[in-house]
């Protein structure tokens, strides 16, 4: 794609947005105040993102569904009734469609629209992106709403696209939905995604068989209806509890116990964490003491306080071994809640195979086979996850001045402002791109839309039209990641966090791919370049 061409199908807007997710809703919706020109290109048929792509059985919410909802309308906050503490996936993607709709959003997405790729084009200040039609569209902004877990992975396993039966990735479900009764299936991975499916398959599969590489920390949701009685009072609570999530560590309405983890006596400890254990949420993981991430001891005393429970709920003892994580810490890792997980294995239908100990060799015609045996199945399941973080801006050809390639730029290691802006992209602004604070990532984006939002108002208002972030605020901003990083134990682990994905080609060593400091102070370092008028930021 020539980054000056300009075709019979080019059409200009004041900015494009990639993706009609939770992000790309509430930016289109921001920008429309600022009286723009505004064209969200969106990949599949409908909104949603996450929740549009992601319809495998038992998928839900982790964070409560009212604190995961967007903040900016109170009309919306007051006519929308959640049904559970934790939504499942068709509810919360009606939800979506119900903003989409309320706020009459839709009349400036364009669907079945996936960007291959995205050119700066200096002499124009503007960017131009390709369709996989062949179409072209340009603007003077570009803003990625492509999320940090949205390109999927499959597993480098041989012989993939040789099996006769159904196979489908969690991440693209098939619209009309699967059939597990009865049928011999098979389920790859045991992460997130991979602990909710299996909790539904289970229930009907003639025979499901888990094939397991890492074993991972999984508490329970204790999910429920919300009552009507609940209602009012949820309604009622939703300025303090906004408030509540500002002011927490991670966004969640869980945040860390200020005392440490060996100044309570063991008694304490133990009745702290059975409460946390039988409570809603994260409340184990976000609301544990403050060390628990940093104290090598503190994290094996808790860890070996959830692989009692494992013990407890499984009954074979070989199995419930299997299933405790041996090579990593609790929360070290993003920890999956469950309901009735562990409980799966006690049924009659059930297979776990460790593939660490006898790998997946091949998938074949009928099923797979690994080191030991052969497998007949007639669905497969690939619950094997996301080229996180990165991966989603790897997968469209990204070039800014001199035509040089964002892959290029990041080939060691993401290097951002803020995790918004990269230097020598000029105009490309990043929703909950790399080194952005995730936590509860729906008052996240709120937070990155806004600041995005002000930055284009601020160059509005001084009739600017061109902002890269200086290299020297990349260079500090880098840095301030590593630090606040700096003694964590999870970023002694290779996992998504880490930007470490064996199924993808260069992508085996640990980085530091997002965040690790407080929401708060994350907002703190943000607001304070917005008040000092953007001098971090080249602006013309």
């Amino acid at each position: 794609m020539s980054a000056t061409s300009q075709t019979a199908t080019t059409t200009d807007y004041d900015a494009l947005i990639i993706g009609a997710g939770i992000s790309g809703l509430y930016q289109l919706y921001r920008l429309r105040q600022l009286g723009l020109r505004v064209r969200v290109v969106e990949a599949g048929t409908g909104v949603g993102g996450t929740w549009y792509w992601n319809r495998y059985p038992g998928a839900r919410f982790d964070s409560e569904s009212y604190s995961y909802g967007y903040s900016f309308s109170q009309e919306l906050l007051q006519e929308w009734n959640w049904s559970e503490h934790f939504a499942a996936q068709p509810e919360t993607l009606r939800y979506l469609n119900h903003v989409a709709d309320r706020f009459d959003l839709r009349r400036d997405i364009q669907f079945r629209s996936r960007v291959t790729a995205a050119h700066w084009d200096d002499a124009a200040r503007s960017w131009e992106i390709a369709l996989e039609d062949g179409s072209r569209l340009r603007g003077r902004f570009l803003i990625t709403a492509i999320g940090p877990l949205s390109a999927p992975t499959l597993p480098r396993i041989p012989g993939v696209e040789d099996f006769r039966g159904q196979s489908c990735h969690t991440a693209r479900w098939p619209h009309e939905g699967v059939d597990f009764a009865g049928k011999r299936v098979a389920v790859i991975g045991t992460g997130s995604t991979g602990v909710q499916t299996i909790q539904e398959v289970a229930k009907t599969a003639a025979q499901l068989t888990v094939f397991q590489r890492t074993p991972n920390w999984c508490v329970p949701l204790h999910n429920a209806p919300i009552t009507d009685a609940e209602q009012p009072a949820i309604k009622a609570n939703y300025p303090e509890m906004f408030r509540r999530c500002q002011e927490t560590f991670a966004c969640f309405l869980h945040t860390p116990d200020p005392r440490k983890t060996f100044e309570v006596s063991p008694e304490e400890r133990e009745a702290f964490w059975e409460q946390r254990y039988n409570n809603r949420g994260f409340g184990l993981w976000q609301g544990n003491f403050s060390d628990i991430q940093t104290n090598r001891a503190a994290n094996e005393e808790l860890s070996a306080f959830v692989a009692k429970k494992i013990r407890q709920r499984v009954k074979d003892p070989k199995v419930a071994e299997m299933l405790i994580p041996k090579d990593h810490g609790f929360g070290t890792r993003r920890v999956p809640l469950e309901t009735k997980y562990y409980e799966v294995y006690n049924q009659p239908n059930v297979e776990l195979v460790d593939i660490k100990a006898t790998p997946i060799e091949r998938i074949t015609e009928t099923g797979l086979r690994t080191s030991e045996r052969e497998f007949e199945f007639d669905i497969i399941v690939y619950a094997t996850g996301f080229d996180a973080i990165t991966g989603s801006f790897d997968r469209i050809d990204i070039r800014g001045v001199a035509g040089r390639r964002l892959k290029e730029a990041w080939a060691h290691g993401p290097q951002t402002f803020m995790g918004v802006m990269v230097e020598g992209f000029p105009n490309m602004l990043m929703l909950m791109g790399p080194h952005t604070a995730l936590g509860n990532i729906p008052r996240s984006i709120e937070y990155n839309v806004d600041w995005v939002t002000g930055l284009i108002g601020h160059m509005q208002a001084k009739g600017l039209s061109v902002a890269d972030a200086r290299p020297e605020a990349v260079a500090a901003w880098t840095e301030h990641v590593k630090a606040v990083g700096a003694g964590l134990l999870s970023n002694e682990i290779s996992s998504w966090f880490t930007g470490v994905n064996s199924n993808v080609e260069g992508k085996q060593t640990r980085i530091i791919a997002r965040y690790s400091g407080s929401a708060p102070a994350y907002r703190a370092w943000c607001d304070e370049v917005a008040a000092k008028g953007y001098r971090e930021v080249a602006l013309g």
